[in-house]
């Protein structure tokens, strides 16, 4: 992206994270999750960390919430209400630390704080002389809202401390615990009114009403974080103070020694584990130096501190933008467009790839090449596109033709749509015959060369019900198959066999059985010794496609489309499961590698598919065309007159049948 891009980029980001930021923040309503206003903010500043000069003083990332309402009296903090800087990963987390270690005498933090992240409205409250006095809210970080009567009626504050130093100043959140939230919503719907959103939602919204009746009226609670003053010498030290004052805290705090940051990540990933079943709402975990003076000392930069991060849980939403939008045929002939997108972390996973169902879908959302997506998901194998942020989309976009798409990406074939369906599928074409056509290639010699399933056994095998995909072969048992027409003990027990046999296949072999459309098997060698594992090939993207000399973006679309269809996906996962172990190309040189043939004319000793696959095997790159990067061409009886003549043209040498034999070491 040019600094032009980044600063237009910028712009519409800002305006859109304000926008939301207003709503939730001020007017307490909700625009979109809060999981997608984050993954826009990091994106934000991450731009901004690449383009510097174009920070502003107006821009989000130097800000903590928006202004405070004009309903309540206004309080200027004596000391600022800060917000923490996200961070998403192991990686983001150990470079916070390596940082900061550049920044402290000693170059070592010995200990790291932590406590789960509260997702409820940030609030301050004071004591003098051990007696509760004031309650303000962060407002915009420096000035908050005066909201005492509201507070006051929180039963899990204490209004007199245990303990009576002159000056307290306690912060932490005002929450709703979720089975309180899951009563109140019970009350709404036997009363016929309309359910609250969410637990943060309901208990912000009930501090600003000017009627503390309301307040109290609500399960509201108190969850403690930090201890302003007195002054401790250690986080640890005040969450101790906190719990001795009376104050609720998570209960989820923890110490971890510079030693045992493995310890820290694995807390971390087991809290996300269990979070669910916490009787509070979190989305994350803050990490801060559990040494409050060099905490301190660190200072802050812009409105975050140096010296505390927060970790949020793998969104079940994010933001990405759609590259490029693709059709898979799925194995019933049925056409699937699928969105191509940036990579981004959804639930825990990367995700490259969102369906977009059918032609209608696409034109309800109005999604188009260009545009930033919310995306999210819930459980299926596939994410979903839920939004398009379109004052975000750039300038130029058009409108998805589905059916130009369709003639573009698959010329050959023709489309219905039938009626009262919103998918198209292929004209002619039953889903029984395409299965047939499927099974048959996946057997083939230059796939997996699987004796016995010939076209009348392949059709005999999905009539009988017994296979209904590819993955349905490795379930047949022999007294499955020797009762059907055809077969018999002997012939069942060999097709069993020769199923077996093919569990532990090359990759290129695989590649090749898959039948992804335009991948032949000098496309699928050159896909596995690019890629060298199917794991990488179905996380790969276009561009990556786009760098295998021999891959255009014709083809480059049909393999993105394959690996995108949720079917396909899903048989991939079965054959997995019932023992197809696919083998990973491994770096070792091979004799032939970097070398180019071509096999013209009739091989005695062989067929020409053979050759071609017994040079792939040894590295060879094997074409049909003779060009300057011809290594040699392999003669047979009548060979072509045109190869002949353009290899004696460019100077490119012929093989004699017994030479190529002795160059694949050929042993009868």
């Amino acid at each position: 992206m040019t600094k032009e891009e980044a600063e237009k980029r910028i712009i519409k980001l800002r305006e859109l994270i304000n926008d939301y930021r207003y709503h939730y923040h001020v007017l307490d309503e909700s625009i979109m999750s809060e999981a997608a206003a984050d993954s826009l903010k990091h994106e934000l500043s991450l731009l901004e960390a690449e383009y510097p000069e174009l920070i502003t003083s107006d821009s989000p990332t130097q800000r903590v919430a928006g202004k405070p309402l004009d309903k309540f009296t206004k309080v200027t903090h004596e000391k600022r209400m800060i917000s923490l800087a996200d961070v998403f990963s192991e990686e983001e987390i150990k470079d916070w630390i390596t940082r900061n270690e550049k920044l402290i005498p000693g170059g070592e933090i010995s200990e790291f704080f932590t406590d789960i992240k509260m997702d409820g409205l940030a609030c301050s409250l004071k004591y003098r002389d051990g007696v509760f006095y004031q309650a303000v809210t962060r407002g915009d970080g420096l000035v908050g809202e005066d909201v005492t009567l509201n507070v006051k009626t929180i039963q899990n504050i204490p209004l007199h401390l245990t303990s009576e130093p002159s000056e307290v100043e306690v912060r932490g959140e005002i929450v709703i615990f979720k089975k309180d939230f899951e009563h109140l919503n019970e009350i709404q719907r036997k009363n016929r009114e309309p359910e609250f959103a969410n637990p943060r939602n309901l208990a912000a919204g009930s501090i600003r009403q000017l009627d503390p009746k309301v307040a109290a009226s609500r399960p509201l609670k108190f969850i403690a974080y930090d201890l302003v003053t007195p002054d401790s010498l250690t986080w640890k030290e005040a969450y101790e103070k906190l719990r001795a004052f009376g104050f609720q805290t998570s209960n989820e705090d923890r110490v971890f020694k510079n030693s045992e940051v493995k310890q820290m990540f694995q807390y971390i990933h087991d809290l996300d584990e269990y979070r669910k079943g916490l009787k509070f709402n979190t989305d994350g975990m803050v990490i801060k130096i559990n040494d409050r003076a060099v905490y301190d000392k660190l200072g802050i930069v812009g409105k975050t501190p140096r010296g505390a991060v927060a970790f949020k849980f793998p969104a079940e939403e994010s933001t990405t933008v759609v590259r490029d939008i693709v059709i898979s045929i799925g194995r019933t002939g049925a056409a699937t467009p699928v969105a191509i997108l940036d990579p981004v972390s959804v639930a825990g996973t990367t995700v490259r790839h969102a369906s977009l169902h059918n032609a209608d879908e696409i034109a309800r959302l109005d999604v188009r090449i260009g545009d930033t997506v919310i995306i999210y998901k819930a459980g299926d194998i596939i994410p979903q596109v839920k939004e398009v942020l379109t004052s975000l989309r750039p300038e130029g976009t058009v409108a998805f033709d589905y059916e130009k798409a369709l003639k573009e990406q698959y010329p050959e074939l023709e489309f219905v749509r039938p009626v009262g369906e919103v998918v198209y599928r292929v004209k002619g074409e039953s889903s029984d015959v395409i299965l047939e056509r499927a099974i048959e290639y996946y057997a083939s010699k230059p796939a997996l060369n699987i004796e016995g399933l010939g076209e009348k056994n392949v059709k005999a095998l999905i009539r009988s019900g017994l296979v209904k995909s590819i993955a349905d072969l490795y379930r047949l048992e022999v007294n499955d198959v020797a009762g059907l027409e055809r077969f018999g003990q002997i012939s069942a027990q060999n097709l069993i066999a020769a199923i077996n046999a093919s569990r532990k296949p090359k990759l290129a072999k695989f590649i090749t059985a898959l039948g992804v459309r335009h991948v032949g098997a000098a496309t699928a060698t050159s896909l596995a010794r690019r890629f060298k594992s199917l794991k990488a090939l179905e996380e790969v993207t276009e561009e990556e496609l786009l760098s295998v000399d021999d891959i255009g973006k014709v083809v480059a679309e049909s393999i993105l489309a394959w690996f995108s269809d949720e079917d396909n996906l899903k048989m991939l996962t079965e054959l997995e499961q019932l023992g197809v172990k696919v083998q990973n190309e491994t770096d070792a040189e091979l004799p032939l590698s970097g070398k180019s043939y071509i096999v013209t004319g009739t091989l005695a000793s062989m067929g020409r598919e053979e050759a071609e696959e017994r040079l792939r095997e040894l590295g060879a790159t094997v074409t049909s065309s003779v060009t300057k990067n011809t290594t040699a061409l392999i003669v047979g009886e009548k060979p072509g007159k045109s190869k002949l003549d353009k290899a004696e043209k460019l100077e490119i040498s012929q093989i004699a049948e017994d030479e190529f034999l002795e160059l694949i070491g050929y042993k009868e």
